[in-house]
This record gives structure tokens, sequence and C-alpha cells, in this order.
């Protein structure tokens, strides 16, 4: 309950005015539905001639203490009653009693409807808060957290954990707000009529709680391990869609199969003993309640009998009433709990996500980024993603305007070395520098506006070519969008589609060739404009024709900027400034492409495996 009151204070507080008129409504409704019970104890008592007293009416105020203005307003209520019985007859009085009923009952139902009206309101927004919280905590967290996560565990989170949450925690807020009250009025009441009787059922109670209690408990650990393999399904069927081709042509459908079979078991398994376990809360509740009425039943009853309460058989069927109206709200609410502890499991998996640091932090006072000016270093560079170290030693100046290439076998730091500059990751030792200021003393947004990307896959989106082309760049316009378009070579065969820039380009570009994708995400990179380029072996994927297309634009975006090169095929680095080659971490070699081929080191045997 009390991370249920945690759950609450995070996430209620823009919606308290929903919270106060829910509340309300269901006081209400309470007390309307306590009136239209009440017509139960007179027809009882004078209707059918259980009660012949005679009453006299009794003055009354509002300063009177308690006792007395219960008794005062007992007692006027059966004096009219049995007035209008006696000057209209018993018919008349069961007219007026059924009216009173049906008046009773309209506002009780119709504060009900209210209550629950003012509640949806909180669960649509808290479930619209929660996925743009965990959506925008996704973005902003750092490259480092997704290598150690799998993505479709992470889809399961934002998807089905999220509206698991909806489902159980704040499915159950009607239950939660109205129900109290209503348990809570009707033992006020109770206690009015009978303090001993109420006392012995609050002493009964606590049983059939601790029980139910103990059942609510074991349901939250199944549930968070139900999460966690329905994040495994959606691992598999993401794995399986990305890799269909490969899939197919090593005829594993047979494998993959088998093995999403497996995992989709396991879930039946798991859930069939949650919704077990759910399923129990109901016949536990009821019968635990039933007992408690066939106890009380015999207990009030011989108090009656044996002269020793003041209440009478009527009042007692009133009082029975009463309690059998708490009934269903503490099933509801017993639910209501199940729901809940099945629900905290799942928002502990979304907590995983929305509760971890984010290392790469701007600093305090940060120096600000106007302009680039003059160079970028790498000072004793050191960095590993977990134990082994992946650069060491790394002392490297480029200088404003210039091209730097980075070669090497795969593995040996080239990658990382370029993505410690835009803070994807922050280096482990030494510095990274931009004009003598480590780029750790700078926001992150000011570097990042320094830079354009152009990446061996090119990612683009499910949009226009407009979009995809003017993606991060605020306030472009389509003449330049266009402009961009022909520097990159694309404009043509992006005027040649259906639509134009207009034409939606499919799920990561898949309507597209590669060198068609790379033109675009070179397009993407000129409107955007950046001092600085990083180059990731964009021409690695493509054929001969298409690399000479997105070279040409390549040559075309490098001019008069700062390029940080990373490439495998050598032919394209050729007129390099500086070509470093790496080798397990560290820089092995660094020149030109003549100087490094007279030197006929690493560099010399690269190029001669490329011509060969």
């Amino acid at each position: 309950m009390f991370k249920f009151l945690t759950l609450l204070k995070r996430f209620i507080p823009p919606y308290k005015k929903y919270v106060f008129l829910s509340l309300l409504f269901n006081v209400l409704a309470t007390i309307f539905g306590l009136f239209s019970f009440l017509a139960v104890i007179p027809v009882l008592q004078i209707l059918f001639g259980i009660q012949n007293e005679t009453y006299k009416y009794v003055d009354w105020t509002w300063s009177s203490s308690r006792s007395e203005l219960v008794v005062a307003l007992k007692n006027n209520v059966f004096y009219n009653i049995q007035h209008i019985i006696q000057n209209s007859g018993a018919n008349i009085a069961l007219l007026y009693l059924g009216l009173f009923l049906i008046t009773a009952t309209f506002f009780k139902v119709g504060c009900s409807y209210l209550s629950s009206h003012f509640i949806i309101p909180i669960r649509t927004g808290v479930y619209r808060d929660l996925r743009s919280m965990l959506y925008n905590k996704i973005i902003s967290l750092p490259l480092s957290f997704f290598s150690d996560e799998r993505k479709g565990d992470i889809m399961a989170r934002i998807t089905g954990d999220v509206g698991e949450v909806e489902a159980s925690i704040m499915g159950s807020l009607d239950m939660v707000f109205k129900n109290p009250i209503v348990i809570l009025v009707n033992l006020i009441v109770m206690f009015t009529m009978s303090w001993k009787l109420t006392l012995f059922v609050i002493l009964l109670l606590p049983f059939s709680g601790y029980l139910i209690g103990r059942i609510g408990k074991s349901l939250k650990g199944t549930s968070k391990i139900g999460q966690e393999q329905n994040g495994e399904l959606l691992s598999q069927i993401e794995e399986t869609l990305g890799g269909l081709r490969i899939v197919k042509a090593f005829n594993a459908e047979k494998q993959m199969s088998f093995r999403f079979e497996k995992i989709n078991e396991k879930l039946r398994r798991t859930f069939n003993s949650i919704n077990r376990r759910q399923s129990l809360a109901h016949p536990v509740s009821e019968f635990m309640g039933t007992i408690v009425i066939a106890i009380l039943l015999w207990f009030g009853g011989s108090l009656i009998l044996g002269k020793e309460s003041h209440m009478n058989a009527a009042e007692f069927i009133y009082f029975l009433v009463i309690f059998y109206s708490i009934i269903n709200p503490s099933k509801d609410l017993t639910r209501a709990a199940y729901s809940i502890q099945k629900g905290l499991a799942s928002l502990e998996r979304v907590d995983k996500i929305l509760k971890s640091e984010n290392h790469i932090k701007d600093p305090l006072t940060p120096v600000p980024l106007v302009k680039f000016e003059t160079r970028i270093e790498f000072q004793n560079l050191g960095f590993k993603y977990k134990t082994d170290w992946v650069l060491r030693n790394i002392n490297l100046t480029v200088p404003k305007g210039s091209t730097v290439a980075l070669v090497g076998q795969s593995g040996s730091g080239k990658s990382t070395l370029v993505d410690l500059l835009p803070r994807f990751y922050d280096a482990v030792e030494g510095e990274v520098l931009i004009d003598g200021v480590n780029v750790k003393d700078y926001r992150v947004h000011d570097v990042r506006s320094k830079m354009g990307n152009v990446n061996q896959e090119a990612i683009l989106f499910n949009d226009t070519f407009l979009n995809n082309i003017a993606f991060g760049v605020e306030h472009a316009t389509l003449e330049q969008v266009i402009e961009a378009a022909k520097i990159a070579n694309a404009h043509d065969f992006i005027s040649a589609t259906e639509h134009g820039y207009e034409t939606n380009i499919g799920d990561r570009g898949n309507k597209l060739s590669g060198g068609q994708r790379q033109r675009v995400s070179i397009a993407r990179a000129i409107l955007k404009n950046p001092p600085i380029l990083i180059l990731d072996e964009a021409t690695s994927a493509l054929d001969t024709e298409s690399e000479k297309l997105v070279q040409e634009a390549l040559e075309n975006l490098m001019k008069n900027r700062t390029t940080l090169v990373v490439a495998h095929r050598l032919s394209t680095i050729k007129k390099a400034d500086l070509i470093c080659v790496l080798h397990e971490g560290q820089i092995a070699e660094r020149g030109t492409h003549d100087d490094l081929i007279e030197k006929d080191g690493y560099y010399k045997k690269l190029c001669d495996m490329q011509s060969f």
C-alpha cells in the first residue's frame, strides 16, 4: 500500500481537482445510499405493525448533542410516517416511501456516475504522462544504456508494462477512491447503531484480510516474471523481423519457431499462475464475508433475543443491510489490491528506465560554445566499455578545416574514438577538447549542434523525404531542402517519385536503395550545415556506382569543414590531410597517404590487401 500511495504522490498532483470532485461525489453517493436503505425501518416497524408506539413531535436544533439530535430526528421521521398512515392510509404511506426510495436512489446513482466521470481524466492523463515520461527518458539516456538492454524488452516496457500499470493500478482508482469512503461512512453509521456489534465485525475482518493479502503478495512476484518473459517474447519477434532474410536463407524457420514456442509456452504457464491467483480473490473474499455474516447473525441475534441490545429486530435488519452493503466494496477493494500488486510489478520494470541515471550530464556552469574556432584535440585518451580497454594513449590534433581519416582492422576502436567527440560516451582517461576546452565543460546540446553525422547504415524514419532531410533543423524551407538534396545528388531520384519531396520512404527507408538512403542522409547533414563532420564508413556498404555518387556528395559536404572519417575503403581517403592507423586501440601510424605507403607498415599492408 505504501508503494501505491507513493505512486499516487508521483502522478496524481496535476489532477487534484478531479480527485477532489471524485471524492466529493463518492461521499454524496454513500450518504444517499444510506438514505435509500433507511426506508426499510419504518416500513417494517409501522406499516406491518411491528412497532405500535405512538410518537410525538420533538423540537430540536443543530446545537443539540449528537445523541439528542439522532433521537430527535429518528422520532420525528416516525412521527411523520405515523401521521401519514393515520390521515391518508397505509397505501399512501407506502407510495411516499417508494418515491423517497426512488429519489434517494436517483441521487445515489447520479453521484456515483459523477465520481466515476471525474476518475476518467485521471486514468487517461496518468497513462499519457507515463508514456511521455518513459519515451522522453529513453531518448535522453546515453547509448551505453542500450548496449546492456534488449530492444524488445524496452518495447515491452513502454507498451505492455505501461498498459498493465494503466489497467491494473489506474483501473483500480475508482474502487480505491470510492470503496474506502463507502466502508468508512457505513461503519460510522453502524457504530452509531451498535458499537458492540460493529467492534465485533471489525475484529473478525482482519483474519480474512490476512489470508487475501498473502495471496496478493505472491501475485506481485509472479507478475514481474510474466512481464520479463513478455519482454523476451517481443525481443524474439523483433529479432525475427529484423533477420527474416537470414532465417529464410538458412532454412532456419523450424529453429526460430522452436525458440519462439519455448518462450511462448513459458509465458502461458506464468500467466496461468497469475490469472488463477487473481481469480481466487473473489471466492475467498465472498466465502470469508459469508462466514462473518453468519457469525454476526448469531451474535447479534443472541444480543437482541437476550434483551442485551437497545436495537429492535427491524433496526438489526437495517444494521445487516448496511453491513451487507460494505461487503461488495470490500470485495472490490480486494480485487483492486490484487490488481495493484500486479501493476506494481510492471511499474518496477518501468522505473528501471525512469530511474536510470544519465552519466552524460551538462556542467553546472557550462562554457558557451558559440562558434568552432581552431581545433579538436584528443589528449592521453583512454576508454573501455566494461573491463577491456578499447582505446589507450590516444593523442591527436585535428585543425579546423582539415580532414583526418581513421583506418584499421575491425575492433581497433575507430568508431569508438569518433563517438567520444559528440559525447555519445565519455572518456575514461584523458580529455577530448574543442578549441582547448574539454567537451564535458560545454552543454551537450551545444557540442552536438556543431556536428553532422553520416553513418554506415543510413538511419532514416518512416516519413517523407522532406521531413527526413529537414530532421533536427527547425524552420527549414522547401527551397533549402531542395538545395541540400541537389548538393547530395539526391534531387533527381526524389523528384522522380510520385509525390516528390512529400513521398513517404517507408520503414527505415526500405523503399529506397542503399545509395539513395545514404544520399538522403548526406542531404540531411548538408542542410544542418555543421562546422564539424563525422563520416563513419559512409560508403562501405555500397556498390561501385552508388559509391561514386555518394563519394561525390560527400566531397561536396566536406568542403570547408573539419572532417573525421572512419573508412574501410582506403581509396576514399587518399586526399585526407592526415591518416591515422589504429591497431589494438592505439595509433600505430600516422601521416598522409604517400607518407604511409613509403613507411611500408600497417597501412601499406591494408592497401595491398584491398588492391589484391
